[in-house]
């Protein structure tokens, strides 16, 4: 055949696009031309088909072939077209499926000697191809496994470029090529195993951290060193519900994005840690080229823990505002955007000043005043005002530390979370929410279950002399309905609305 096609996917953030990747060769002069609006990846894809063909045994034909990507308006990078583009090619002079080539879906990039090599994103590629009516893939080997969690999709890890040729019906010897395997890339450490008794002589704390497991709130937390800050942060997952198939997919799909091995579907909350010297960038995603989710991105469903807040730069904590607000992450480069989802609890933590000791008991500040308002200020208004929850932490006394009162461990924290939680589901079933944190400041405040005015008397009273602002109103309302879910209450009590304005202002107040 003179025109052959085959598929391929192209991704902007999460979203992909299937590409029809079609080939015609004709008498002109000898030239391998791709055109469809491809970057700098795509329009050397050229020379890699070339000489894989060349080295697989087929070379490409000396007339000109031209490659066209459809839609042709559409932006594509990076370089997993490359099977495609390389198939189509030899489908113009070598007697083919045509079938097989229109049912599948081709993903990857080639090695100069006809391997298959791994690219991120797979899973994202694989589903969209999915949600197109897809149901053949080729992918690398290496990708195999995050391919196969796409439900209803037929899957095929290639080595080489001549196991794909096989499958779409034309003979080639066999070769002897060892599969490319994925490169090594630093992960973050989730928390296992760190149960939420060993928290000793924060009981407080402890009931606070609760809180904001059940609603999903936000979280800062300031204290000396020493005081149990980190200590608590990295418990928050093991205390938060497991994933559901929608969220791991997400956080497994963003994973592979950023270049990480996805082996299965993990059910435990995301955990990440950015070091204080994290850029914009690295928080945000970012790329001039080929956009990667940043820490924000891939702490989706779970939890970003800013260690050492007052140390990140002001622009970097600023770039948190937005995707606070709106649970989303919007990256704009020139020609294309990228969106990511962006649902997770932060948790802050700080020291008091930048030696750690104003305000401790026994300890000796040396910070100037204007260092320490320096160093506080850091942490804007705008972005304590979208904190639900902020404690104040003291450094454990040794009678405190020796008082055999019964703890919370992480299990029983965590069936208190589940049922705290059904209760909000149960509540909200009518609404688009599902968990307290997500739901509108009109609906708690004027929808059927807004609390009557004597009951929320002081939080208007708080917001009367100045103390709250409107969305600190509302974020109160959530956390006072988180504390009563907690307690198994079906309506908001007074008790509710002042255990809330008490963690909201823990920290200020």
């Amino acid at each position: 055949m003179s025109v052959a096609r085959t598929w391929g996917v192209v991704l902007s953030g999460l979203h992909g696009d299937l590409v029809e990747v079609e080939a015609d060769l004709s008498n002109h002069t000898p030239a391998f031309i791709i055109i469809g609006l491809g970057d700098k990846a795509v329009g050397e894809a050229h020379q890699r088909v070339h000489n894989a063909c060349g080295n697989s045994g087929l070379s490409l034909s000396r007339r000109k072939l031209t490659v066209n990507l459809s839609p042709a308006n559409l932006p594509k990078q990076g370089s997993g077209l490359d099977v495609a583009i390389a198939v189509a090619a030899l489908a113009t002079e070598h007697a083919m499926d045509a079938a097989s080539l229109a049912a599948t879906v081709h993903i990857g990039e080639l090695g100069l000697d006809g391997r298959l090599r791994p690219v991120p994103g797979v899973l994202p590629a694989v589903a969209a191809a999915a949600r197109a009516g897809m149901t053949r893939v080729v992918v690398p080997h290496a990708n195999r496994a995050e391919a196969a969690l796409v439900a209803g999709v037929e899957v095929f890890g290639a080595v080489s470029l001549r196991d794909v040729l096989r499958r779409h019906g034309l003979a080639v010897e066999d070769g002897d090529l060892e599969p490319v395997a994925l490169p090594a890339v630093a992960e973050p450490v989730v928390p296992e195993g760190l149960d939420l008794a060993d928290v000793v002589g924060q009981s407080d704390a402890v009931d606070a951290l609760i809180v904001a497991a059940a609603g999903g709130h936000h979280l800062l937390m300031s204290g000396p060193p020493g005081a149990g800050k980190t200590m608590l942060a990295r418990r928050l997952p093991g205390i938060l519900p497991e994933l559901d198939d929608e969220t791991a997919i997400q956080a497994a799909s963003l994973r592979s994005l950023a270049g990480m091995r996805v082996g299965g579907l993990s059910r435990t909350a995301p955990f990440e840690a950015p070091h204080h010297s994290a850029s914009v960038a690295a928080l945000v995603g970012g790329g001039s080229r080929v956009v990667r989710p940043g820490a924000i991105a891939r702490a989706g469903g779970g939890v970003l823990f800013l260690d050492e807040a007052a140390e990140f730069g002001a622009h970097a904590l600023d770039a948190l505002r937005q995707p606070l607000e709106t649970g989303s992450v919007e990256i704009h480069r020139a020609g294309f955007r990228a969106t990511f989802p962006a649902r997770f609890q932060l948790v802050m933590a700080t020291n008091p000043c930048p030696c750690g000791n104003y305000g401790v008991p026994g300890g000796e500040c040396t910070c100037p005043s204007l260092a320490i308002r320096r160093y506080l200020g850091k942490l804007s208004g705008p972005l304590l005002d979208r904190i639900d929850i902020e404690l104040s932490l003291q450094r454990v006394q040794v009678a405190r530390a020796r008082v055999a009162d019964e703890r919370q461990t992480t299990r029983m924290a965590r069936e208190r979370v589940r049922e705290a939680r059904e209760r909000a589901a149960a509540r909200l079933r009518e609404t688009p929410w599902r968990t307290n944190a997500e739901v509108s400041g009109a609906w708690l405040r004027d929808g059927p279950l807004a609390p009557e005015p004597v009951i929320r008397r002081p939080l208007d009273a708080a917001l009367q002399r100045g103390a709250l602002t409107l969305r600190g109103y509302d974020r109160v309302l959530r956390v006072a309905w988180s504390v009563a879910d907690l307690a198994g209450r079906e309506r908001l009590e007074v008790a509710d609305i002042g255990r809330a304005l008490y963690l909201k202002k823990g920290m200020r107040g």
